[in-house]
């Protein structure tokens, strides 16, 4: 007997569509997968044939064989088992299996017959709506995370018996009811609120600049200074996720394995901080089974790197890629994959091993070799690719005890609102959305200085010898800048300021 139903499987975060086929033919008893299948899938027939005896059903003491197609096409993990059950009983006439190649079915199967929940089935089923298929069947734990998708048919289920049983039209199983994402979006969670934040204005000033532009950020200062809280601060200001970009984000936790069942979408920007002893692959993805990293769960949100010096000079340095494409390409020797990496970087350090270098207050007890070699596990590629650099010194203790209300992040999250719906309307029909993100030509375009502002430039770059991509930037910063003023032409004032948010590595890195 032969058979074929359909399943999905991951490269990426994107999903391919698999056939099962299965012959089952009268000879020794013999169970073979075969279509490029990875260890875990090996290991289904033993899942697959303890399930199938324990739900009560007939499994075959024949000859089986199941190929995966297509076969040219590696492919990983358990969530073929239900596919692979369904095609091996569907080959039992007896059982009378009825439309069963009008689903698709995504699950791993437990001994007992119970189908347990699977990574990556927001992205599996999106592209495989996206091909046309309709109807769905899936593990119970992932409808939750599958009802954000709208046009199609997802039914879940708990055991194998049940699907057979629905199958054969001896159970009726309701479709998912589409959730609203609006509705989650509203409850979601913020950050720290800058209200809670004494002092440090000026710091505050360049990260609502960040949030508003998308512009990458680092703060240098000493230790108690504040940094680390005004970071965690700093996604409370910025733009509510789209639904698109919550779309975009939950599949990249669906497939890490990150993703929280009962809330089945991620509606808040991501704000990822990993330690400074995190490796190369732990940040960037990739591994055995290529799952994404920490920029890549970072995407739409903020990767926040704390004592940046202390990460190690080869995993700084994976950055420049995704700082610049906003994509991060794994290459292994099995597969090349790309994960989104749209993600804006705030770092914090401090400017020496003791921290105190250039600090008002107390008193550096580093040598000049130490402060050079700490520093220098920042490159100057690197520091190119941040836009504003910030001092950020220890406040006052009349600051700390003052009663004057800081502002609030409500209060600074409207600014940046507006400023991101000027460069949304100014970048219509593009695939931009953000002034940090300007191509060279709408660079060109859209920051056209007047007389003052090109000589005030001028003067900057040839005294802080700046590079080509400094120059860009800190265009690009005073676009926001103007943006916030809700002006249409970039001011002297405006440069000026962008200015300012560049001459940090020009006083510690040379």
């Amino acid at each position: 007997m032969y058979s074929k139903v359909y399943s999905y499987g991951l490269k990426g975060i994107e999903g391919f569509p698999i056939e099962v086929e299965t012959d089952v033919s009268n000879g020794l008893p013999h169970f073979e997968i075969v279509g490029l299948a990875d260890t875990a899938i090996k290991e289904a027939k033993e899942r697959v044939r303890n399930a199938i005896r324990n739900s009560a059903l007939e499994y075959p003491i024949k000859k089986i064989t199941i190929n995966l197609a297509p076969a040219d096409v590696k492919k990983e993990g358990a969530l073929f088992d239900l596919a692979i059950a369904i095609a091996i009983l569907s080959c039992n006439e007896e059982l009378k299996i009825k439309h069963e190649k009008d689903y698709v079915y995504i699950g791993e199967l437990s001994f007992d017959g119970s189908v347990k929940k699977v990574r990556g089935m927001l992205p599996l089923l999106i592209s495989a709506r996206n091909l046309g298929f309709k109807k769905f069947i899936v593990p119970f734990d992932n409808t939750v995370e599958a009802s954000f998708i709208s046009g199609i048919d997802i039914y879940g289920v708990k055991s194998l018996s049940q699907v057979i049983n629905f199958l054969k039209g001896d159970e009726d199983i309701e479709p998912v009811k589409a959730c609203s994402y609006e509705e989650v979006a509203k409850t979601a969670p913020r950050g720290l609120d800058f209200a809670n934040v004494k002092g440090q204005r000026m710091a505050k000033r360049a990260l609502e600049i960040a949030a508003a532009g998308g512009h990458n950020l680092i703060m240098v200062g000493p230790p108690g200074s504040g940094k680390s809280m005004l970071a965690k601060c700093f996604p409370s200001i910025l733009p509510d996720l789209t639904f698109e970009e919550a779309l975009e984000v939950t599949k990249i936790h669906s497939i890490a394995g990150e993703l929280d069942g009962k809330q089945g979408i991620i509606s808040v920007r991501p704000f990822r901080c990993p330690h400074h002893t995190a490796s190369t692959v732990s940040l960037t993805g990739g591994g055995s089974n290529s799952k994404p990293g920490e920029i890549s769960l970072a995407d739409n949100g903020v990767l926040f790197l704390d004592e940046f010096p202390e990460y190690t000079r080869h995993t700084i340095e994976t950055l420049r890629q995704p700082l610049e494409d906003g994509v991060i390409t794994v290459a292994r020797s099995n597969a090349t994959v790309v994960y989104p990496a749209n993600f804006t970087l705030i770092a914090s350090m401090n400017p020496c091993p003791c921290g105190n270098y250039g600090s008002k207050d107390k008193e550096c007890r580093c040598s000049a070799s130490q402060i050079t070699k700490y520093l220098a596990k920042l490159s100057g590629p690197i520091m190119d690719r941040i836009d504003i650099h910030i001092e950020v010194d220890n406040v006052t203790y009349d600051q700390l005890k003052s009663e004057e209300q800081e502002e609030s992040s409500a209060e600074i999250k409207k600014r940046v609102d507006r400023a991101r719906a000027v460069q949304l309307e100014r970048f219509k029909g593009s695939s931009n959305f953000c002034n940090a993100k300007m191509s060279v030509a709408q660079t060109r375009k859209f920051c056209k200085l007047d007389m003052a502002g090109e000589c005030l430039l001028r003067n900057a770059f040839d005294k802080l010898k700046l590079s080509a991509r400094a120059h860009d930037r800190i265009l690009k910063v005073a676009r926001t800048i103007a943006d916030l003023e809700g002006e249409e032409n970039i001011k002297v004032d405006h440069i000026a300021e962008a200015i300012s948010y560049r001459t940090l590595d020009r006083k510690y890195w040379q």
